[in-house]
């Protein structure tokens, strides 16, 4: 919401009537994002694969336009606009995830990759059934 927030108060050709619309067309937006959005990337992975994924800013901004379609209130003058708003609203989230900590790209280990060196967590003795020999 932050980053929608910041994008139609700073791109020209994208803003909201109300404050309360700018927090539905926030809602639609991640609604769209959580349930539209995975099956477009599917459906355009070549062209992700040959922009080097620069093509999610044309997806986020053809979701900003849909938006606006179906939001009352908020308006989206241009593609140029909504593309324009979809970089600052990725660079703000991008801001906003390495403030609270979390890391731009979700790396886990030892999720069965084989690639994990550390040795397994010490476990604890069964009770009563004696010594425990670790090699």
């Amino acid at each position: 919401m932050i980053g929608v927030l910041v994008a139609s108060s700073i791109i020209d050709g994208l803003h909201a009537d109300t404050t309360q619309t700018l927090i539905v067309a926030s809602l639609v937006l991640g609604l769209l994002n959580a349930f539209i959005r995975p099956v477009l990337w599917v459906l355009s992975l070549p062209l992700m694969l040959v922009t080097l994924g620069l093509f999610s800013f044309v997806i986020n901004a053809c979701l900003l336009i849909f938006t606006g379609y179906l939001v009352k209130g908020f308006h989206v003058d241009s593609f140029w606009a909504a593309f324009k708003a979809a970089i600052l609203i990725s660079v703000v989230q991008l801001v906003i995830n390495i403030m609270r900590g979390k890391p731009a790209v979700n790396v886990t280990r030892g999720s069965g990759g084989g690639n994990d060196s550390r040795p397994p967590p010490p476990s604890d003795p069964p009770s009563g059934s004696g010594p425990v020999i670790d090699v």
